[in-house]
């Protein structure tokens, strides 16, 4: 009889869970694949130059990502689509910037302190006016307070315009836990900080989505009529979440102006910047805790290096995205159950593997169909 408790599957069967805390349990493969994770990432930047990759680009992939673990609450959730997630990103890195610069707050700590409180509280504000709105007008409502966030920072010289500003006391980088560092303890000593805070953050977020707050969450997202004829106040919890969401964010950006040590507003509060956070989310898998970060990883690394590939580098990230939506609608993360369970059935019956390539050739047909229909009534109109 095995140590570990035995809980059934959806197919009946029985499988062993290896408890890591109070209702997480993972199977062994999950449990191999979560070591494997944390093993890359604490190694990530010894590793990442032995295979050609830039470790500080992949550290800005997973604070984007961490953004969009924030915003997957809401989309996977509540249901509720935000195209201004790059407001709290930005805002906790101008928090950062802000009192760097003007205040000569030279503490790395103290700085990421003030971005997750200005970041939380443009999520209090902003979630107070939007929580009541639900499918197209709640996110116009969230483009739009993203929009006069970033004219409000482009235009005014307190943030220093389009040039932005320096997050460096007298010509030097701030200090970490009070301490000066060189250029290289300062960003490792930053990266396995914020690595330890995210991994905090992220058990964190499992609890809440599964605790009674999480299922009233679902709850909404399914009907919202249905959630307030049982009790459920639905604006309250969706402001809460909205807020929760906002601090993910505002963390990450503060945690972007330590490293990159320069705010501007275009790379944190454009309007580009919350689809991309968006993007990571649907990329990753919203269905699943992990995939949003995932995805940032992916993204950011896409979008960074794509550039020394091809020349349309942006048309590379847009097939990425619609390979992602035609082909694997869960996302990468999302998808491998699915992939597991074809990959089983396909050795099982390798005669099925024909049956998949008619399968896929249809699908491929009726989306060309769909898509030549749609541009004939968009230049044509309506017969």
């Amino acid at each position: 009889m095995s140590r570990f408790p035995l809980v059934e599957d959806r197919d009946g069967q029985t499988v062993v869970r290896i408890p890591l805390t109070r209702g997480l349990g993972l199977t062994p493969l999950q449990t191999v694949f979560a070591f494997l994770g944390l093993v890359g990432l604490f190694a990530l930047p010894f590793l990442a130059g032995l295979v050609g990759l830039s470790w500080e680009r992949l550290f800005r992939g997973i604070l984007f990502g961490l953004a969009a673990v924030g915003l997957n609450l809401l989309l996977r959730h509540t249901e509720l689509v935000s195209f201004g997630h790059a407001a709290f990103f930005g805002g906790g890195a101008y928090g950062v910037a802000v009192l760097a610069a003007h205040y000569n707050v030279s503490e790395g700590l103290l700085l990421l302190l003030r971005a997750v409180i200005v970041g939380t509280t443009l999520a209090v504000v902003i979630g107070y006016f939007v929580a009541g709105y639900v499918d197209i007008y709640f996110a116009l409502l969230t483009l739009a307070f993203n929009q006069v966030l970033f004219a409000t920072v482009f235009r005014s010289g307190f943030f220093n315009y389009n040039d932005g500003l320096q997050v460096r006391i007298g010509g030097d980088r701030p200090t970490l836990f009070f301490l000066e560092w060189t250029t290289l303890g300062y960003d490792l000593v930053l990266y396995y900080t914020t690595i330890v805070l995210m991994l905090v953050m992220l058990l964190a977020m499992w609890k809440l989505i599964n605790s009674p707050f999480g299922r009233a969450l679902d709850a909404i997202g399914q009907d919202r009529t249905r959630a307030r004829f049982i009790g459920i106040p639905v604006e309250k919890y969706v402001w809460l979440s909205f807020t929760i969401s906002g601090l993910y964010g505002a963390f990450a950006g503060g945690v972007y102006a330590l490293l990159r040590l320069h705010v501007q507003p275009e790379p944190t509060l454009y309007v580009f910047v919350s689809g991309e956070i968006l993007f990571m989310a649907i990329l990753g898998g919203f269905t699943t805790l992990v995939g949003p970060l995932i995805g940032g990883i992916i993204l950011v690394y896409l979008l960074e290096a794509a550039r020394f590939w091809v020349e349309y580098y942006h048309a590379l990230t847009g097939l990425v995205l619609l390979a992602i939506v035609f082909f694997m609608p869960k996302g990468i993360v999302g998808s491998l159950p699915d992939f597991n369970a074809w990959v089983a059935g396909r050795v099982r019956e390798p005669g099925r593997l024909q049956e998949d390539v008619h399968s896929a050739t249809a699908a491929v047909r009726e989306g060309v169909d769909r898509a030549t229909t749609t541009v004939r009534i968009i230049v044509f109109g309506v017969k």
